[in-house]
């Protein structure tokens, strides 16, 4: 069961399995934030590197470019809202910009589980219902516009509490993960960040994907696609943004994005990011 709206450029959706399968959830990147929701489900999270256990009513964030991935431990109800916004939503209700604090200042992979009590779970929980239940589109939208600044509101608060950063030594994993992202519009290779972690291809492939649920490639190019967009929805040329993002050629930057995206670079070009 999935139940979907779009308000402007900011996406809820409600979804309900009841017998979730592994196999269909897939490492993926938006070039917005998300909110994550979980009502129930025996799932495990993803991102760049770091491995979340989720009980029901936690939440999860990511922001803009930030690789994760649901991994299903066992096939039970998995019930859950998720939320994608943009940056320049944050940006109009808050101007001094601590309420995207909790999303963009922190390290790539860490921060992103949040635990509130009971009563502050029962109100996050209200918060989706009525964004998502609403009936009448004018309610929907106006709810979305006076709940959801509440719902960053209490993630601020929370990251406040909470305002550490994890002193454990990253894994090998993390740190691949971390190179990478330092690197990722350079000229990469398989066997040349194997090397530069003193390890065979299939042994950098393998840590590499228990790490982030995805393939080097898959990871790299999503990475590299998703900064395009943004470059290009900014007022660059396609041609600029993807040769810009890595890609040796624009056919081949062309190809990957029209397979990602089902658009041609030049169809996302607007005036402004969102």
């Amino acid at each position: 069961m999935l139940q979907e709206y779009q308000y402007e450029e900011i996406y809820l959706s409600y979804a309900l399995d009841d017998y979730p399968e592994d196999r269909h959830h897939f490492m993926h990147i938006h070039d917005r934030c998300e909110i994550f929701f979980i009502l129930s489900g025996d799932i495990s999270y993803l991102v760049e590197g770091s491995h979340y256990t989720l009980d029901s009513y936690d939440l999860m964030i990511m922001r803009p470019a930030e690789a994760h991935r649901a991994k299903i431990l066992n096939s039970t109800r998995y019930e859950r809202y998720v939320i994608n916004l943009p940056l320049s939503f944050v940006d109009r209700i808050d101007p001094e910009g601590r309420l995207k604090q909790p999303f963009n200042q922190r390290p790539l992979g860490k921060g992103n589980l949040y635990r509130f009590s009971e009563s502050e779970a029962r109100m996050i929980l209200k918060l989706f219902q009525d964004m998502n239940q609403k009936t009448d589109e004018y309610e929907r939208n106006l709810s979305i516009r006076t709940h959801l600044p509440l719902l960053l509101d209490m993630i601020y608060r929370k990251y406040k509490e909470q305002e550490c950063i994890d002193s454990m030594p990253p894994s090998l994993g993390e740190r691949i993960i971390l190179y990478v992202n330092r690197h990722i519009f350079e000229d990469l290779s398989i066997p040349g960040l194997a090397s530069h972690f003193y390890l065979s291809p299939s042994q950098f492939s393998r840590v590499f994907k228990q790490a982030t649920g995805s393939s080097p490639w898959d990871y790299i190019t999503q990475k590299r696609l998703t900064a395009a967009k943004k470059k290009i929805r900014s007022g660059i040329p396609a041609q600029k943004a993807g040769i810009d993002c890595g890609f040796s050629d624009y056919s081949t930057f062309y190809r990957a994005y029209r397979k990602r995206y089902g658009i041609a670079p030049s169809s996302n070009r607007i005036s402004s990011v969102p």
